[in-house]
């Protein structure tokens, strides 16, 4: 692991696509600060950026990677879709205008992923049948769902003709692992993605935390980055400084050995550890 970079990417399952291992959440950041952010992700290395409808900040995201002197096709860009919009024909336009915000008029989105399960199955079949339409469109390289369980993936099996989806992104940190849902998406070649990577900032003074930190001269942040990397997920750091934004970037010139992993494995709280508790019920 210690050989990873930031320039490295994880194969999708099932398409042409591959994914940078590190990605730079966009949640809560809005208008120029949004954008500044990005184009200090950017600089700092970063090539995978995520955002969603929920977010708000869409155009933004779109705007700042033109803006940006990197290359459209080197920038991975993700977005979300949280509820349908009352039809399938506009369920699908919502997700298009996604598109269209992140991508430019005429553009695509690297992934685009059903946000929530919500408590519809008719929902839930009519924003994948979105998505698989913008797929075979090439207007969504790939395709994937965040907050779903093992009974949703399950489920999508009725329904879905893209199966399993490429994609699940969930809270994944040293203190909400599901780990039963984790194995499951490997067994069935679901690439994980872990948003709140950081726990949002609420554990950073974890004693144990602290000591793998102390021990390669890091952070507690950049640890936990890299704990993440070295589970094979792909954290999803967010941070709207630019000094924090390089330094969760800096977490390939180190690596954590099995200690360090046992350590941080043993801080599992189960689904009491979730800053989200409503998504690992």
């Amino acid at each position: 692991m210690g050989a990873l970079t930031i320039h490295d990417s994880i194969p999708i399952p099932t398409t042409t696509s591959s994914m940078p291992r590190l990605g730079f959440g966009v949640y809560q950041l809005y208008g120029q600060h949004c954008r500044q952010a990005i184009l200090a992700a950017l600089a700092a290395g970063f090539r995978h950026i995520d955002s969603a409808q929920l977010y708000r900040n869409e155009s933004e995201v779109g705007a700042a990677v033109r803006q940006s002197p990197v290359e459209r096709e080197q920038v991975f860009l993700t977005t979300k879709i949280r509820a349908a919009a009352g039809s399938p024909e506009k369920t699908y336009q919502s997700a298009l205008d996604s598109v269209n915000r992140v991508g430019g008029a005429g553009g695509y989105v690297d992934l685009f992923l059903v946000h929530i399960p919500g408590s519809s199955r008719e929902a839930r079949e009519e924003l994948w049948k979105a998505l698989e339409r913008l797929h075979a469109q090439g207007k969504a390289k790939a395709i994937g769902v965040s907050n779903f369980r093992v009974q949703h993936l399950e489920e999508m099996k009725e329904y879905a003709c893209v199966w399993p989806p490429h994609v699940n992104q969930l809270e994944l940190h040293p203190w909400c692992q599901q780990r039963d849902l984790v194995q499951f998406c490997r067994d069935n070649g679901i690439v994980l993605q872990a948003y709140s990577p950081l726990s949002r900032g609420e554990h950073l003074g974890d004693e144990a935390l602290g000591a793998v930190a102390a021990k390669h001269g890091k952070s507690p942040a950049q640890v936990l980055i890299r704990y993440g990397l070295q589970k094979n997920w792909v954290p999803l750091p967010k941070s709207g400084n630019p000094e924090r934004i390089k330094q969760n970037a800096d977490v390939f010139d180190f690596a954590l050995d099995d200690d360090d992993i046992k350590a941080l494995d043993g801080l599992d709280q189960g689904p009491s550890g979730a800053l989200f508790p409503a998504n690992v019920k």
